[in-house]
């Protein structure tokens, strides 16, 4: 019978395990908890200050009513009603310049001085004097006519007929076997030209087996060589076929064992073909060549012979010579050719004569050109002294355009002068309603007045002619202390009203929808007021430099943002500044 163990209590047994100790374990949850309701409490008393924090801070001002003065603001370039530009004649050089920009000028004063550096008329004209010495100085060392290469032609002309009558008598006293010589001679030149012809059609049919080119060979040695190579070719151009073929069918996704080996067999066939196509080519070929490489070989030493008799001849006088009635014809060519150079010498001697007489006005006429274009110099020089450019009227320098050292331009303005007495002008580009609101004669406030000093009244009203604008211009006079050239920002009134709802001009915003306000809408919580933007559509009645009048849902004493941390919407939580 198995032996029964005893069962003991549990709080008997020990183990590594510490004691139950349902004590120490509620401690445990009450700290937790203690901590949990702690944490709880700091952030509902501090989340107002946390979220707060993290709201965009906003600046607001006040919905007012009051009246308000319209203006309209733009800004011109200060014009002179009249200038007149300094200019020069001719071109020269700016040794001075004795006024500034901005200088105020009496009529007569001196603006500058000109003409002490280098003139282009003048430094043209002693260019062409120079030319001109020079080609004199030439055709004064023209030398005279020489006549040595004539007399010595003629010279050599009479020896000439000279050994030609004695060949001639000479000839005529031994006639011998000239003409079998002749006839000898006659033939080797044959002889020499067949085998010549012979070797040039042996190297190029060589060639051509050596290069497998047969396009420029000579026809009669080709035999069968240009088919055999055609049938070479087309076997070979089968046999590259099949094989591409086989390999084809080899690549397949499925290859065809029968169909392989079909095209194996068809490849291996024509290989055999083209094989025997090479070998009956390639055979004919070098046999061919071999026999025509004997044949240039006796063709080359032919040449070589008969070259050499050929040259024997010639070189021992055989194929000059001539028969009685050629060395006569000779003898009475060279006497004319004789009497052809005396008869040119003596015409070259009359028109050099002639010439001679021709280069001596031409002379003449290059002496008075020079002493004309010396003439011209001195002129020159003397038109380049300094001199003074002065003003022809008064008014204010407004602009400079040279420097000491620059050279003028005919025609080129150097300076202005605004001729102050007839006044300055500004012009401004405004919206053709807007200006309905002004009138000629308003007064308009120069903002950038720092001298304090400066009036513009509005003179004129006119159209903006740029094609399809509908803006016109307001012209105003300028008076006081001004430059032309000076920018002046003009802020002209457009009369004044009462508005029942004014705001700040930074208050207002435009989107797609359109103008708006964002005005700040207080709500209670158990925690204080809460502040939110509430977008409220506006238009626009007029503005000056600070404020603008606007129509719209809006309330006297309703604030309205002009300022925030950071980008706010309709419906955004804010703070105030002063919070």
């Amino acid at each position: 019978m198995a032996e029964i163990n005893e069962i003991k209590d549990p709080k008997e047994i020990k183990g590594d395990k510490e004691d139950y100790d349902p004590t120490k374990k509620r401690e445990i949850i009450k700290t937790i908890l203690i901590i949990f309701l702690a944490v709880l409490l700091v952030l509902t008393f501090f989340s107002n200050t946390i979220m707060n924090k993290s709201l965009s801070e906003i600046s607001t001002q006040r919905v007012t009513s009051g009246k308000l003065t319209e203006r309209i603001r733009g800004s011109g370039l200060v014009e002179s009603n009249q200038s007149y530009g300094v200019t020069v004649d001719g071109n020269k050089v700016v040794d001075t310049v004795m006024v500034k920009s901005g200088q105020e000028v009496k009529k007569g004063d001196v603006l500058l001085t000109v003409g002490t550096g280098e003139s282009e008329d003048l430094t043209a004209a002693e260019d062409n004097l120079a030319t001109m010495e020079l080609e004199y100085q030439k055709a004064m060392l023209t030398p005279p006519a020489d006549y040595t290469s004539e007399n010595q032609a003629i010279k050599s002309a009479r020896e000439d007929l000279a050994a030609a009558i004695a060949k001639r008598d000479n000839v005529a006293a031994n006639q011998g076997n000239i003409q079998a010589a002749k006839d000898t001679h006659k033939y080797n030149q044959a002889q020499l030209n067949n085998y010549t012809k012979l070797q040039t059609k042996l190297s190029a049919i060589i060639t051509a087996i050596d290069t497998d080119e047969y396009a420029g060979a000579p026809v009669e040695y080709t035999g069968d060589l240009i088919m055999l190579k055609a049938a070479y070719t087309d076997a070979e151009s089968a046999y590259n076929a099949a094989c591409s073929f086989l390999d084809s069918l080899k690549e397949a996704d499925e290859p065809d064992a029968a169909a392989i080996e079909a095209a194996q067999s068809d490849c291996d066939a024509k290989s055999a073909v083209m094989a025997s196509a090479k070998e009956a080519y390639d055979s004919t070929k070098f046999s061919l060549r071999s026999e025509y490489a004997y044949q240039l070989i006796d063709a080359e030493a032919n040449v070589d012979w008969y070259t050499a008799q050929v040259d024997d001849y010639e070189k021992g006088g055989g194929s000059e010579s001539m028969t009685l009635d050629e060395l006569n014809e000779d003898v009475r060519s060279k006497q004319r050719a004789l009497e052809e150079l005396i008869a040119a010498l003596n015409k070259t001697k009359k028109e050099n004569d002639n010439q001679a007489k021709i280069d001596h006005l031409d002379l003449e006429s290059k002496k008075k050109e020079v002493e004309k274009a010396k003439k011209k110099v001195d002129k020159l020089r003397k038109e380049n002294e300094t001199t003074e450019i002065k003003s022809k009227y008064s008014g204010i320098v407004s602009s400079i355009n040279v420097k000491a050292g620059d050279t003028t331009v005919p025609d080129t303005e150097l300076m202005n002068i605004d001729i102050a007495e007839e006044g300055y002008t500004v012009q401004i580009t405004v919206d053709g309603e807007k200006s309905k609101k002004v009138k000629k004669g308003t007064a308009a406030e120069i903002v950038n007045n720092w001298s304090g000093d400066l009036q513009a009244v509005l003179t004129d009203i006119k159209n903006d002619t740029t094609a399809g604008s509908k803006n016109r211009i307001l012209v105003f006079t300028v008076t006081g202390e001004v430059d032309s050239g000076t920018y002046l920002d003009l802020s002209i009134p457009c009369g004044n009203g009462n508005y029942d709802c004014i705001v700040p001009k930074s208050a207002v915003h435009e989107d797609s929808d359109g103008k708006f306000v964002l005005t700040v809408v207080s709500k209670s919580s158990p925690l204080g007021n809460r502040y939110y933007a509430e977008r409220v559509p506006v238009e626009v009645v007029v503005s000056d430099e600070q404020s603008s009048a606007v129509s719209g849902n809006l309330n006297m004493n309703e604030y309205v943002i002009t300022a925030a941390s950071k980008p706010v919407k309709h419906k955004d939580q804010v703070r105030m500044k002063d919070e």
